[in-house]
């Protein structure tokens, strides 16, 4: 399984598990990424950070610290 920082730019993918805990899983999920939502990859910066993403029909940034606790498939 992957994570959301592997993902190359251009790809739609459905989020399987968020791995992490406490207040940094609860900021992720906040943000509305869950179990079984779609995401696409917009971009993604030269060095890796952040990863812009369209989940639920609005842009987010995330950090590639936050990115790699997102397991997708």
């Amino acid at each position: 399984m992957q994570t959301l920082k592997e993902v190359k730019c251009g790809k739609t993918v459905t989020v399987a598990k968020i791995t992490g805990a406490g207040a940094v899983k609860r900021r992720i999920m906040d943000m509305g990424i869950t179990k079984g939502t779609e995401v696409y990859v917009r971009k993604v910066a030269p060095l890796g950070d952040p990863v812009e993403v369209t989940v639920r029909g609005y842009e987010l940034s995330l950090r590639k610290a936050d990115a790699e606790m997102i397991a997708v498939e």
